[in-house]
């Protein structure tokens, strides 16, 4: 249920604020306005880190294709055994939709 340490009444108004975004594009808008361009870019990179894992890629791999390096993927990694679960269940919603708009 995510780490206490990270409640407050202003993490609580930011969740609530993403979850209110109704499409890709206010969510662009929104992110664009909220974060830097490098933020963002670290954000997507890490979501794509841990879609390679759970597709059993290896940390060179993710490497090559992401330019990750190995601390981000090793942190990703930790967070997918040992974290909160966000990313298993993020990508068990729309890990693959991407992937599949593509084809």
């Amino acid at each position: 249920m995510g780490d206490e340490k990270l409640r407050t009444k202003a993490t609580d108004s930011l969740m609530k604020a993403i979850l209110s975004l109704e499409n890709t594009e206010e969510a662009y808008c929104f992110f664009e306005d909220l974060c830097t361009i490098a933020e963002i870019r670290s954000m997507s990179q890490r979501l794509e880190v841990a879609k390679m894992l759970t597709k059993g890629r290896t940390y060179q791999e993710i490497g090559n294709l992401t330019g990750a390096s190995t601390a981000t993927i090793s942190r990703v990694n930790r967070a997918l055994v040992w974290g909160a679960d966000g990313y298993t269940s993020v990508l068990a919603k729309c890990g693959d939709q991407d992937d599949e708009q593509k084809m």
